[in-house]
């Protein structure tokens, strides 16, 4: 999975918001941008501050984790690192169940779509969020097993005359040690114990480099678990971000803008410390890390400029796009909430450095429980 996968997708989520711009019918009016209250000389200034504040504040959560890495408090495998993880994971967790699924919910069961419509009689954002988590759970186990079968293969093929060498080295120590013992019989028994030690430390270098080549396949198996998580959780954040950014890009209204403006931005804020964490554990190189900080960075603030050049048609009521909005929310809550809770907290809270320390455990329950509070806090205004 490579970072332009994410770029097609927002392109894609793009592309199909933007089909929308005409989805309602001429006799429409459901919320149709005539009847909004519209003041687009207050809002477009607004919209800019927008554009920069969530551009600064998502480059600043996302790259915070990054740059700690040469701080030595900061560490992947320090506590502090551990409570920061936590915190960001209640932050996506609370964005999926707090956020993005009840948005769905209104969009799919909005008055503005057809009556004779299944749209009232099920619920398909619950069936979207379930979809969303199945497919995350097949996309990671499927990705997961196939990097790590083509590591195994990869590392078997570089690896497997090293192991015949240890295996000879063995075998010549053993005959040494056999030849050796035997001069040492014929001349007396006090030299036999000293032979008897160089065999067995001969057996011993043969272990060692055997448990070190089993602790690098689990280290490299570790980095693919990673990387896999850090890319599917971007492209679910993905989903997310250009929906938040067109829908606010396309709005008129100063006051829906205001708050918008201070909660996404802590939004993004928190939302990029949990991606810069899971990318500083993936161990990505300097170029795939520069790639996947920027396009998180610029998802939302691109998504506001669309919104901008759509503004004056978009009708964000029309029932083409409450559908879209809606399916695309749904499936991004379904994400977010699996990851969050599958491989970011889960993984955390059963990490055995967490477990045999109960003040640790304790922190990234609390450290949890607070990122998750103060994210559902902003729902009140975003």
């Amino acid at each position: 999975m490579k970072p332009s996968a994410a770029v097609l997708l927002a392109v894609l989520v793009a592309l199909l918001l933007v089909s929308a711009v005409r989805g309602g019918d001429d006799d429409d009016h459901c919320g149709s941008p005539e009847s909004a209250a519209h003041d687009r000389t207050r809002a477009r200034p607004l919209k800019i501050a927008a554009f920069f504040s969530i551009l600064l504040c998502g480059a600043l959560g996302c790259s915070l984790p990054v740059l700690g890495r040469r701080v030595p408090v900061l560490r992947p495998d320090g506590d502090i690192f551990f409570l920061v993880k936590a915190f960001a994971a209640g932050v996506i967790l609370a964005t999926g169940f707090i956020h993005i699924l009840p948005d769905a919910f209104d969009n799919l069961t909005s008055p503005c779509l057809p009556a004779d419509g299944p749209w009232r009689d099920f619920p398909f954002a619950g069936l979207g969020a379930m979809v969303g988590a199945i497919g995350t759970l097949v996309v990671d186990t499927l990705a997961t097993g196939y990097f790590t079968r083509a590591h195994l293969k990869k590392d078997a093929a570089a690896t497997g005359s090293g192991t015949a060498a240890v295996v000879d080295e063995e075998k010549q120590a053993a005959a040494a040690a056999a030849a050796a013992a035997a001069a040492a019989t014929e001349e007396g028994g006090e030299h036999l114990h000293v032979v008897h030690t160089h065999a067995t430390h001969g057996h011993a270098h043969g272990s060692a480099a055997l448990v070190a080549a089993v602790g690098g396949a689990e280290d490299e198996k570790d980095t693919v678990r990673h990387r896999v998580i850090s890319q599917v959780l971007e492209l679910g954040i993905v989903v997310h971000s250009v929906i938040i950014g067109i829908s606010l890009g396309a709005s008129h209204d100063p006051d829906t803008i205001k708050p918008l403006v201070v909660a996404l931005s802590f939004h993004q804020m928190f939302e990029g410390m949990g991606l810069g964490g899971c990318i500083v554990q993936a161990k990505f190189n300097a170029r795939s890390i520069v790639t996947m900080i920027l396009f998180f960075c610029l998802t939302t603030p691109v998504g506001i400029l669309v919104g901008m050049g759509i503004s004056h048609v978009y009708n964000e009521n029309s029932p083409t796009a409450l559908v879209v909005e809606g399916s695309l929310n749904s499936v991004a809550a379904g994400i977010l909430v699996y990851m969050a809770l599958v491989d970011l907290l889960a993984e955390d809270f059963m990490n055995p450095k967490v477990q045999s320390r109960g003040k640790l455990q304790l922190g990234i329950n609390f450290s949890m429980l607070l990122g998750a509070g103060l994210m559902s806090m902003l729902a009140k205004w975003a």
